[in-house]
């Protein structure tokens, strides 16, 4: 047996989204051979919505797993996922799997998702995977501040989106990265596993881009490979959730040093803290400056006032001229930047006070 798309869907306690998840999977131009659903650590009733999905004739063919007592988090239903389609099609990979999707169970897929990420694998041999470009859907918010919080979270999205790097992306996306099987192969031969299981692993998707890097594979992004996720809809989650993201980044930095696949990360938070600094100290001292003697005396404060107004709308663009008035007004992104630095600033500090517990 061998299968060109495997996909593999970890899902714990998504019975809300995990339908609709499979049944993007369902509507592909290219549909996958065969879909791993692995039901990890589930409380709700996410294993019985995805067992109406495999029963269904019309749906892809689907497995559903259960892994009840897994103590690595993500990382540990992914290894078992892949664990289980090594066994189905002999022992290896390679050779018998062309191909493996990894997504969220929150996460919808565009239709010709992966009819183009196979068509920006097979354009390089070298690439061993494609990430996703991600892009926030919701529509549900019930007062100004909420409808605020999402808003900022999709230009965020959109704004990454439109910014990643092609050639050598910082992370593969857990929302939806699709992997050149022999890649993943790779690694197993090489440590044993994938997806590094260990409770300190927050963020599974990174430590694993880093490990392809690391064995001589190139990782991409496309901007037509379009993931739909989730967003978090009050600010104490909006805050766990990067926390989390950022936290577990600090630490997989931390614990790899400065190299020539870390530099580039490492920089880029360094220049995002003296970004906030600059922000908050000279750019408040300046308009301190202007609100007791007013612009007519400070030609470079208007060009500067002009410049904040331009280009961060014109960065979001691709999202419409909502999006572009909204960054245009300043304002907003202000405030937004304000929560970005608490999170920034306590991830870090976690990262060297506190330790990652493991899940009970």
């Amino acid at each position: 047996m061998a299968y060109e798309t495997a996909v593999l869907v970890p899902a714990r306690n998504e019975e809300v989204g995990v339908l609709t998840s499979l049944e993007s999977l369902s509507g592909q131009t290219r549909r996958p051979d065969i879909i791993v659903v692995v039901v990890n650590n589930s409380t709700d009733r996410t294993e019985e919505y995805a067992r109406r999905f495999a029963d269904d004739p019309s749906t892809p063919q689907t497995v559903v797993l259960t892994l009840e007592d897994n103590p690595h988090k993500k990382a540990g239903a992914l290894n078992y996922g892949l664990f289980w389609l090594r066994e189905a099609v002999g022992g290896r990979l390679d050779g018998r799997v062309g191909h493996v999707l990894v997504m969220d169970a929150d996460t919808e897929l565009h239709p010709r998702f992966i009819e183009r990420a196979r068509n920006v694998i097979a354009s390089d041999p070298e690439i061993g995977g494609v990430s996703a470009a991600c892009l926030g859907r919701t529509d549900l918010w019930r007062n100004p501040w909420q409808r605020f919080l999402l808003g900022m979270q999709i230009i965020e999205y959109g704004r990454a989106a439109n910014a990643r790097y092609r050639k050598d992306v910082h992370t593969m996306s857990g929302a939806g990265s699709f992997y050149r099987a022999e890649a993943l192969q790779g690694l197993i031969d090489w440590r044993g596993e994938v997806f590094w299981e260990d409770h300190r692993n927050l963020v599974e998707d990174y430590e694993t881009t880093l490990a392809l890097k690391e064995s001589g594979w190139k990782v991409t992004a496309n901007q037509l490979c379009i993931a739909y996720t989730d967003l978090m809809p009050t600010l104490r989650e909006l805050i766990q959730q990067r926390e989390r993201w950022s936290r577990g980044t600090v630490d997989t930095l931390r614990r790899r040093g400065w190299t020539k696949f870390t530099w580039h990360s490492i920089t880029t938070m360094i220049i995002g803290l003296i970004g906030f600094a600059y922000i908050f100290l000279w750019g408040g001292r300046q308009l301190a400056v202007v609100a007791h003697h007013g612009l007519s005396h400070h030609p470079l404060l208007w060009a500067l006032f002009g410049f904040w107004i331009v280009y961060p709308a014109l960065r979001v663009r691709n999202l419409g001229w909502k999006a572009m008035l909204v960054e245009a007004l300043l304002l907003p992104e202000l405030v937004y930047t304000v929560v970005r630095a608490y999170w920034l600033v306590s991830s870090i500090l976690k990262s060297y006070v506190t330790r990652v517990s493991a899940w009970k």
